[in-house]
């Protein structure tokens, strides 16, 4: 039996996401379900995984979780932080990016990074959905729009407006006055991506600001979001073609080495 496959799993608050990797770091398949820790997305997320190709879990040698409910994957080899493994990850994809900012569903992290990937510097957000997945979520229900058609909204923007809350349920209250204004919805929108940035803005200017810029994490989906961190930086944000599964790409390389090294004993 071909045991050459490796796992890494990466459990956050808001969904789960799955990446398998063989022996030469290839990844085989990936899976992302929008459900997270707590909930059935673990398990489902891994289902998935595997419904599509002819391969089985048993045939995984090696299993690493990271992200906010890295320690509920009962078969897990072994937890890695979704620090360490956003880092690993987008040094994968982005040899050239030093600073990491990793928007996820409920907090917001800034990375600094040397050339191998390793973490030299971080600096986490408050416990507050402020700025986070969740924010853009309340704020699209708000605006009556799909999340994933902010962008659009955000690009026929004219005369951007000034979301300044930093707090979701004052910046909810902020919005609702705006549209009773009859604040054009496109403008709200660039507002609502302005003030992530701006929030984000906080913790990146804590780390060394070394040149290239990467956002991660599922936010990272809304190009509104990285067209307003490029005007706010000058300068041109890589972003991977998944950026939501950055973290478990860096998971399932840790599962490569972590599994050979143990294959030698």
């Amino acid at each position: 039996m071909n045991t050459s496959y490796y796992l890494g799993v990466d459990i956050g608050s808001a969904s789960s996401k799955a990446v398998l990797m063989n022996k030469n770091r290839e990844i085989i398949h990936t899976s992302v379900v929008q459900l997270g820790t707590g909930t059935s997305g673990p398990k489902k997320v891994i289902d998935e995984l595997f419904s599509t190709t002819d391969l089985s879990v048993e045939q995984v040698s090696y299993t690493v979780a990271t992200g906010y409910g890295r320690y509920s994957l009962e078969y897990a080899d072994k937890q890695f932080s979704e620090i360490s493994c956003h880092a690993k990850g987008i040094n994968f994809v982005f040899k050239n990016v030093r600073t990491v900012l990793d928007i996820g569903g409920q907090d917001v992290k800034a990375i600094s990074i040397d050339e191998k990937g390793k973490v030299l510097s971080f600096y986490m957000n408050d416990k507050c959905a402020a700025g986070t997945g969740r924010f853009l979520e309340v704020m699209a229900r708000i605006l009556e729009t799909p999340i994933d058609e902010l962008d659009a909204l955000d690009e026929l923007s004219q005369n951007p407006a000034t979301v300044s809350s930093t707090c979701t349920v004052f910046a909810e209250s902020e919005v609702i006055s705006l549209l009773s204004k009859d604040t054009r919805r496109e403008d709200i929108a660039r507002g609502v991506h302005n003030s992530i940035v701006n929030r984000a803005l906080g913790l990146l200017y804590r780390t060394s600001m070394e040149k290239d810029f990467s956002l991660t994490g599922g936010v990272a989906q809304n190009q509104g979001v990285v067209r307003a961190l490029e005007r706010a930086l000058k300068q041109k944000v890589y972003v991977a073609k998944t950026p939501q599964l950055i973290g478990a790409i860096g998971a399932a390389l840790f599962a490569v080495e972590f599994g050979q090294e143990r294959s030698r004993i």
